[in-house]
């Protein structure tokens, strides 16, 4: 039955039945979770070695005979500079191999950026206004950092090749216009990959303020899902060849390749950004946890090795993935009330239900024992001017509840958009 064209009666009659379902789901006072993109306890194991790889026996010096137990290193080991300059497309001197966080340190720059300025220019602070680019759906995380140093957030639609750059390389003339988030690689949460095209179109931008920045969050550089991974044109590269260089900073981490919380984080940028963010580093830390990088450096030796170690997390994620995909195909394909993204990498799925029925779709799935990402997380402000968007994180739950959780989610979307059609009829 094609919900949108049947008639009241039969709108009617299927409300009846899916009713009865959701409350049979409502009976069973279930606690399932796919709000957020963790690592299951399954793929946390695949990183055991940290936990043996540096000790007495082993010692604590890095390559260059540096002793990891002590002060000093401002911007981390060399081994791990290595590694991250054949992720990140930039020369080791311009990357900075901090903590076990990359949202702390986008945070931190956006604090400098707001105290101190970049390129010679005024701290935003003392700027008439502050705003940002922000391709929606996006990092619900992103835009909690825009709106807790109260900078405005300017919506740009993500298309299936990235953001709509007709519109940014518009919005950049205006010299308030100082920085744009990006995920550009299976991104939060549609999944999708920046084509050639659009990073080069990044990269040539010509911002009306010389003090813009884009925000680079390669969170998910080398997570594919079904064993071929998406290609991303080098970003720093194409800025260099427009003359470009400070336009781009570059961040990533492990925390979704070995721990969450517990990884390593980087950032990566040209020399001149770079020289500006080690200053305020030399006043915020004597440097980071090097024993912490020290194990990473033993276990990822080369970047094959890291290729390898991402292999076993998909074989683990590609059945969590089908399980939901399969389920959704199955209950929602014919009924013309949703749609979804099929993701090569990453860690989410992007459900479009019915303009006006997420909230009501995620508030259903809670009462029923299902908690999901709040509707409209996925855009500035949490306000999806649609209501249709809800973020799917099937990662962390166990096989069996991810099974139960996909039938409940479609049970839901089906009652929701029976309400909806109901009440419009």
């Amino acid at each position: 039955m094609n919900y949108c064209t049947a008639s009241r009666e039969e709108l009617e009659k299927e409300f009846c039945r899916i009713k009865k379902e959701y409350d049979e789901f409502c009976d069973k006072k279930m606690s399932l979770d796919m709000s957020r993109g963790k690592p299951n306890p399954e793929q946390m194991d695949v990183s055991s070695e940290l936990f043996s790889c540096v000790s007495i026996e082993r010692g604590f010096q890095n390559e260059t005979g540096i002793d990891c137990r002590n002060y000093g290193g401002l911007d981390g080991l060399s081994e791990l500079k290595k590694l991250f300059s054949q992720l990140m497309g930039v020369d080791t001197s311009q990357i900075i191999v901090g903590g076990n966080s990359s949202l702390n340190m986008m945070f931190d720059t956006v604090a400098q950026a707001m105290t101190h300025g970049f390129g010679g220019e005024k701290p935003w602070l003392l700027q008439e206004k502050v705003k940002f680019i922000c391709p929606v759906p996006g990092y619900d995380r992103h835009f909690a950092i825009c709106e807790h140093f109260g900078i405005e957030m300017i919506n740009v639609k993500l298309n299936s090749d990235g953001p709509d750059m007709d519109s940014v390389e518009q919005l950049v003339k205006d010299p308030c216009v100082k920085g744009m988030w990006c995920v550009p690689k299976y991104s939060n949460p549609d999944g999708i990959t920046y084509s050639d095209e659009i990073v080069k179109r990044i990269a040539a931008l010509k911002p009306a303020a010389k003090d813009f920045r884009v925000f680079w969050d390669n969170a998910y550089a080398i997570h594919h899902i079904n064993g071929k991974t998406d290609t991303l044109l080098d970003i720093y590269s194409e800025c260099i060849k427009r003359g470009n260089e400070d336009l781009v900073i570059i961040f990533t981490s492990t925390s979704k390749i070995t721990f969450p919380g517990a990884g390593v984080a980087a950032e990566a940028a040209s020399p001149q950004n770079v020289t500006e963010i080690k200053k305020r580093m030399s006043f915020q830390t004597i440097g980071p946890d090097k024993l912490n990088q020290l194990r990473h450096a033993r276990i990822f030796t080369d970047i094959e090795k890291l290729y390898q170690h991402m292999d076993r997390h998909a074989a683990i994620l590609k059945p969590k993935f089908e399980i939901v995909l399969q389920t959704l195909n199955q209950q929602l394909s014919n009924l013309e009330i949703a749609k979804w993204t099929n993701p090569t990498g990453g860690y989410f799925i992007s459900l479009y239900v019915l303009n006006g029925c997420a909230k009501r779709t995620v508030e259903l799935c809670k009462q029923a024992g299902l908690i999901l990402t709040p509707a409209g997380a996925t855009f500035p402000y949490g306000t999806d001017p649609d209501d249709n968007n809800i973020r799917l994180a099937p990662t962390f739950p166990m096989m069996d509840e991810l099974i139960c959780a996909s039938k409940l989610l479609c049970v839901a979307i089906k009652l929701a958009a029976l309400e909806h059609l109901l009440e419009k009829q």
